[in-house]
């Protein structure tokens, strides 16, 4: 296969755990005969540096014009500022938008060789597989927002706001993906309060009612989820919802593995290329000092070649890979609980080793 692949190292670790991510994809390229053309491109706050904008229209047209993009992370103290014109942030944004990434899979996996790493007991988070589907382009995020003068100075405002159609298409996606998986459905809403959630439950029954009948389907209430993520994350397979929801519970269920940076994530659309990150974020108090973990973003690559470019064999690979490595004892800082830990660059040299 001849492939294009945008790199978006961005700020902070972004770009030490891109070069790494790009040592995996090359390696599996030489291994299984591919060609994967990759180009860096800025994004975030480099590029506002640098253009003055934190997705340059270069960047935006080389993605389009990709099969697929593998992505750092954004943003950092230099550009905290909120009376900034513009954010890293923004950026990330833009590019759901600008490809049409309505759709964003997190899957939360624990891994044997790293079960005591997490803050919760053994025999509540080993063996959690959850593979979460979160809205990305609707929602209050996208909604209408502002401020006003009010009588003791300003109020500001944030609208939620979903349509049918956008319900439909991630209840879709989520339902196909349950019924290859374990056969179990959750959506998540607050429809006891909100009435944008009285549509989401509405359509969503409907969708798995009259197109996957075959699949067991629950709601829960989004401070029930909350609750039941750290007391029960093993009950679930398949998790649905919207915008804010999915990035506050998928942040929370990040830590029942006990690090971020075992965990990745994919953005897809209806068509066009797929953008996969780790979902650690930037990072900017260990960057440059080559100790952050690389791993979410090589199971992002394995995410990347099953997701945008067909390629399972090769994605097992990776994730084979990085199951071995941990398996042999090699550890980063983040997740080596005080004992022996090795460098961002070495642990990729072990990867790519075991892909040899």
């Amino acid at each position: 296969m001849d492939a294009k692949i945008v790199l978006l190292p961005g700020d902070g670790i972004g770009p030490e755990i891109v070069a790494q991510g790009k040592r995996v994809l090359e390696a599996i390229a030489t291994n299984f005969g591919h060609t994967f053309a990759m180009a860096e491109h800025p994004i975030g706050g480099n590029a506002i540096d640098d253009f003055g904008d934190p997705l340059p229209q270069p960047t935006i047209d080389a993605c389009k014009d990709s099969d697929a993009i593998l992505l750092g992370a954004v943003g950092g103290p230099k550009w905290d500022d909120p009376t900034a014109k513009t954010r890293p942030e923004v950026g990330l944004l833009k590019i759901r938008q600008e490809l049409g990434l309505f759709a964003n899979l997190r899957p939360i996996n624990t891994f044997d060789e790293l079960v005591d790493a997490s803050p919760l007991r053994r025999e509540i988070v080993a063996g959690t597989d959850i593979l979460f589907f979160r809205e990305l382009t609707g929602g209050i995020y996208f909604g209408d927002s502002g401020r006003r003068p009010h009588e003791s100075g300003e109020e500001a405002y944030n609208e939620m706001v979903y349509s049918t159609g956008e319900v439909e298409r991630i209840v879709r996606l989520a339902a196909a993906a349950a019924k290859e998986r374990r056969g179990k459905l959750t959506s998540v809403d607050k429809a006891n309060v909100l009435e944008v959630s009285r549509l989401w439950r509405q359509v969503a029954g409907r969708v798995v009612k009259e197109e996957f009948p075959e699949i067991e389907y629950e709601v829960v209430l989004v401070d029930a989820m909350a609750m039941h993520l750290i007391s029960r994350p093993k009950d679930f397979d398949v998790v649905v919802t919207g915008n804010m929801f999915g990035d506050i519970l998928t942040d929370a269920a990040s830590m029942l593995p006990g690090s971020l940076g075992l965990l990745p994530s994919a953005s897809i659309g209806s068509d066009g290329p797929g953008l996969y990150e780790p979902i650690h974020g930037s990072a900017p108090d260990i960057a440059g000092q080559n100790v952050a973990n690389p791993l979410a973003t090589f199971l992002a690559a394995a995410m990347l070649l099953r997701h945008s470019l067909n390629l399972n064999e090769e994605a097992e690979a990776i994730e084979s890979a990085v199951s071995a490595t941990l398996q042999s004892g090699h550890r980063t800082k983040d997740i080596a609980a005080g004992g022996t830990s090795i460098s961002t660059t070495v642990m990729g040299d072990l990867v790519v080793q075991q892909l040899g």
